[in-house]
């Protein structure tokens, strides 16, 4: 079943400012229970990412927790993967792989865009939850590797990801 949601840049401009609250939240947290993170993490960033690679990429999602792939845009499926840290988890190998990254303050960028088969060059060993890890800083490398046809196209523009804007 696919998602019939129509993505427009007002939505994608709320759930940024909506991210941001969060963060904020998120911050008077540690701030009153030092030591503890309330990283905002699991579902919640999981569909924040689909819903960016939807709307910039025109992607169709399926529904919710589907198992390998989150959806399907000019006949090839993708998984897509969202991270405000250094690494991605993954549990199988996709088709297709676009990996974004979120700042704190809901920016969002490209991190990966190109073939399942490139990237899992690129995975860890096998954890204990049985998924699989991904640095960032190897997606990157491993992105700049890949010729612009292998691509899925950007229908609303998105910068790529540089070093200088991780989370700190």
């Amino acid at each position: 079943m696919l998602d019939k949601i129509k993505y427009t840049s007002e939505k994608m401009n709320k759930v940024r400012t909506q991210v941001q609250k969060i963060y904020e939240i998120v911050g008077e947290l540690q701030a009153d229970f030092p030591g503890r993170s309330f990283t905002p993490d699991g579902h919640l960033v999981g569909s924040i990412g689909e819903v960016m690679a939807s709307y910039h990429y025109g992607i169709a999602l399926y529904k919710a927790s589907n198992e390998v792939h989150d959806g399907i845009v000019d006949g090839r499926e993708v998984q897509i993967k969202l991270t405000q840290g250094s690494k991605i988890q993954i549990r199988h190998k996709p088709d297709y792989l676009i990996v974004l990254y979120m700042t704190s303050a809901g920016h969002v960028y490209e991190i990966y865009n190109g073939s399942g088969d490139r990237a899992w060059r690129v995975v860890g060993k096998k954890s204990s939850n049985n998924s699989y890890t991904m640095s960032v800083g190897r997606l990157m490398a491993v992105d700049a590797e890949v010729d612009k046809d292998e691509r899925i196209k950007a229908i609303h523009h998105i910068d790529k990801m540089k070093p200088e804007y991780k989370n700190n």
